[in-house]
């Protein structure tokens, strides 16, 4: 048989992302991507130039949870660290595909410039962009973090197991 059509009939997407923290849209995400792939890995870049609030291990611990704590997962997902080129991740994950949500114009050029240098490095993963629903296109982790750290209530954009996670790491009741 051929090859591609091997694989095709078990598919693993990757889902990159710093996730510092999670929220409720990154979930959006996940649901959704786990309706396209067999299986789905979400890789939590440990990427420590972005100075992230919490460790790879608290965020890892962060999705994980909240993976648990979802109803319509739609295939097996798993999370894993990873601190290389995405590409070579997604590679060694046996991955034909990666997923990115787009929130807006300005998430789309870099994922365009991002996704022409991985297709140079390896032709054969794809790069699946999925529109963040209006519900979640104004949250990002940044924003979360800065109005949490101000004493804001985030409670709506992400799961109460971040929240209190925040909470803490801010010194906030």
């Amino acid at each position: 048989m051929n090859p591609s059509l091997e694989a095709a009939k078990h598919r693993v997407g990757v889902y990159p992302g710093t996730f510092d923290p999670m929220t409720k849209g990154h979930l959006h995400i996940i649901q959704r991507a786990s309706k396209i792939v067999d299986r789905l890995i979400i890789g939590v870049a440990s990427n420590v130039r972005k100075g992230p609030l919490f460790s790879i291990d608290e965020r890892i611990d962060l999705v994980k949870t909240d993976i648990a704590n979802m109803h319509d997962k739609y295939c097996d997902i798993d999370v894993r660290p990873f601190d290389n080129l995405l590409i070579d991740f997604a590679r060694d994950a046996g991955a034909s595909c990666i997923i990115r949500g787009l929130r807006a114009v300005s998430d789309f050029e870099f994922e365009f410039q991002m996704t022409g240098m991985n297709a140079k490095l390896n032709p054969d993963i794809e790069t699946v962009f999925l529109m963040a629903s209006d519900k979640w296109q104004f949250v990002s982790s940044s924003f979360v973090k800065e109005i949490c750290s101000l004493g804001g209530d985030v409670s709506g954009v992400v799961t109460p197991n971040v929240e209190a996670r925040m909470k803490a790491k801010f010194g906030l009741k």
